[in-house]
This record gives structure tokens, C-alpha cells and sequence, in this order.
């Protein structure tokens, strides 16, 4: 009797324990989704408006991607997308960005040079009350020397 009163215990636990595991994986994909509230018109609403390269090697690849989403009801139009310096080069969607799609906004770094390093890109669009928005990169580059030890 004990036996099969430990084995319904046993059942009862497997079967909240599963419940709250369950419960556990719902509560983090719930929290994983970006809120993005709709617009009038176009909108531009960014996973990240900051990059951080980290320290990396000198000469790595400063490769790197902006991703956003038009929250409007009207297509997205970029028409500009400038790099504050000569180092740092955009680039961006020639074609509108329709409704509630996503688009890419690329940015290469040249990390020929060593140090810690701020830029941004500016982004010129038809999205509302945002006609443009600045974006950062940061990071350091580590010296040849530096990364040998």
C-alpha cells in the first residue's frame, strides 16, 4: 500500500513539475517578443539602436547589421544612410520596406585603426515624426602587439 501511495505522490509531483516547466517556457518567449507599436504612415522601429563591436582584432571583420521593422501602415523609404566619418560605411535598402516587413541596415567599420571607437550612422527615411535617427557603434580595437600576450 505504502508502494503505491508513493508511486501516485511520485505522479501528482511529475505532473506539476511539468506544468510549471511549461509555464516557465511561455512566460520567456512572451518576454522575448519586441513591442512594436503601430504608426500612421511609415515607421521604423530598431532590435538595437547600438552596436558593441567588444574588443576585437586589429583588421577583424567590422562587419555589422542594424535590423529593423516598418511598424506603419504605408511603405518605408530610405533615402539616406551617412557614416560620421569616412571609416564607418552604411548601407541600406534601395526598395521600399513594406508594412510590418523587416529590413537590414549594414554598417562596415574599418578596424585598420586601433583604439576605442565611437561612431554613428544617420538614417534618412520617410517614417513618421523620425524623419532621421542616429545610430551608434562602439568598441576597441586592440594594437598587434596587444593581442599576443
Amino acid at each position: 500500500m505504502k508502494k503505491i501511495i508513493t508511486l501516485m505522490a511520485l505522479m501528482v509531483l511529475g505532473v506539476t513539475t511539468s506544468n510549471a516547466q511549461e509555464t516557465s517556457k511561455k512566460t520567456k518567449a512572451a518576454s522575448t517578443k519586441i513591442s512594436t507599436p503601430k504608426v500612421e504612415g511609415a515607421g521604423m522601429v530598431f532590435v538595437s539602436e547600438t552596436i558593441d563591436y567588444g574588443t576585437i582584432a586589429h583588421n577583424a571583420d567590422g562587419k555589422r547589421e542594424f535590423v529593423f521593422t516598418n511598424n506603419g501602415n504605408a511603405p518605408l523609404i530610405i533615402t539616406n544612410a551617412q557614416g560620421s566619418c569616412g571609416c564607418t560605411v552604411p548601407t541600406s535598402p534601395k526598395e521600399p520596406i513594406a508594412p510590418g516587413a523587416k529590413g537590414v541596415i549594414g554598417v562596415k567599420y574599418a578596424t585598420d585603426r586601433v583604439g576605442p571607437f565611437t561612431k554613428t550612422v544617420t538614417i534618412s527615411s520617410n517614417a513618421t515624426g523620425q524623419a532621421t535617427k542616429v545610430l551608434t557603434i562602439k568598441g576597441t580595437i586592440l594594437a598587434d602587439d596587444a593581442q599576443k600576450s
